[in-house]
């Protein structure tokens, strides 16, 4: 086994960020994933949502690499039809739609089970399959929102100023790795006992289970506001802590770093290398004002201060620590051409997850999968493109083939 997942097959029913990232993650560790977008194509190749490179968005691209695509309208008879054929060949199919959606598509998990005994079905949403909040639409900033996320945010600011959402779309990127992890669990099961299940993933649990507070609060019996009151003369006294003084973000010559970490050895180490008895954070940001992000990072961080550069995304790139790590790969793409990608971010000495192929075009593998998987012939293929279960582009083959031939 080169992969750990390279005998299962998904199907993926999802879009925007949050399961497009889990579907994905499947993907990178070995899963053939097969992405099922409507004839029109999902939302991240609507060009009203933004920019567009090569028909997608940029998100599209980041989210869908290693994955195959067809296109298929599903609320059809023959299209629902060519869904159980391929559910018959299937172990897991993910969505992210709103509750209920799957029950009117007619491959609810009932159906499915009935089609795939041993089918994992995931479910993933914004609230779950059941609560009083089950019917509500959401997206990652009202997760972020309901479990004191963006309150949080917001406070660090200024307290009595407005809740600020959290940059990233991280309501969506940390669920969908908790989707991801549960479904290689459930494998896990079905490889020991043979039976499937269902999995409901909702994104207000899992970002209630990330947020720390609420420990704090069952613990002190104290809200937010109320421990930020009693903490105040202790905050005081750690701002006089020289090494608390020079925690946060420090302004240099060329804009700026991050240092933290209350450590006494790289305390020493400062009064060491300034030759003073006593740090004051005048004397360490006069210090630094001429350096530069590199130099200061690298100043701190070998005297043992956790520290690092402010990078904007664009820069990162360039780290040669990222570039070190290999998570910069290259894929070709048949528009576009030679691109490039985030790699897998975990490092597994045996089975190592690879990013293979950019994200596909709108129906790039229609004939490899309605042909070649469930085996309908060109006829039969034909009569799906006439009738607008499945939308075929002709010149898709050719755009191929002549990639083939440049690359």
């Amino acid at each position: 086994m080169k992969m750990p997942l390279e005998d299962i097959r998904v199907i993926d029913l999802t879009h925007v960020w949050f399961g497009p990232w889990c579907t994905m993650m499947l993907a990178e560790m070995g899963a053939e994933v097969i992405k099922v977008e409507p004839p029109w194509g999902a939302l991240g190749r609507i060009e009203e949502f933004g920019r567009m490179y090569g028909g997608a968005a940029p998100t599209f691209h980041h989210l869908n690499l290693n994955k195959k695509d067809i296109a298929v309208n599903t609320r059809t008879p023959e299209g629902l039809k060519l869904m159980q054929e391929l559910i018959k060949k299937s172990d897991v199919i993910i969505n992210n739609f709103a509750p209920g959606t799957m029950e009117k598509m007619g491959i609810s998990y009932d159906e499915c089970k009935k089609i795939r005994p041993n089918i994992i079905f995931a479910q993933l949403s914004g609230f779950g399959d059941t609560g009083p909040y089950r019917e509500y639409s959401s997206y990652a900033v009202i997760a972020e929102a309901f479990a004191g996320w963006a309150r949080a945010q917001g406070d660090r600011d200024d307290p009595n100023g407005p809740p600020k959402s959290l940059v990233g779309a991280l309501g969506d990127l940390g669920p969908g790795t908790m989707a991801a992890m549960a479904i290689i669990a459930a494998l896990r099961y079905r490889d020991k006992t043979g039976e499937g299940q269902k999995i409901d993933v909702a994104q207000y649990d899992c970002m209630f289970g990330y947020q720390v507070m609420t420990t704090n609060y069952w613990l002190s019996g104290k809200t937010e506001a109320e421990r930020r009151t009693e903490d105040e003369e202790r905050r005081k006294q750690r701002q006089q802590d020289p090494i608390s003084q020079i925690s946060g973000y420090l302004k240099v010559k060329d804009g700026y770093i991050m240092t933290t970490g209350l450590r006494a050895k790289a305390q020493d180490a400062l009064k060491e290398k300034f030759g003073v008895e006593e740090l004051s954070k005048e004397l360490i940001l006069k210090e630094i004002e001429n350096m530069t992000r590199e130099e200061a990072f690298h100043f701190f961080a070998k005297i043992g201060l956790p520290t690092a550069i402010v990078y904007y995304a664009s820069e990162s790139t360039h780290d040669p620590h990222i570039n070190a790590r290999e998570m910069i790969t290259q894929v070709d793409h048949p528009l576009l051409g030679e691109i490039k990608a985030v790699n897998f971010p975990v490092k597994m000495s045996k089975t190592p997850g690879t990013v293979t192929t950019a994200a596909p075009l709108l129906g790039q593998h229609q004939r490899e999968v309605i042909m070649g998987l469930l085996g309908y012939t060109e006829e039969e293929f034909d009569k799906l493109v006439q009738e607008g279960v499945i939308a075929y582009q002709p010149d898709i083959d050719k755009q191929l083939e002549n990639w083939k031939k440049s690359s």
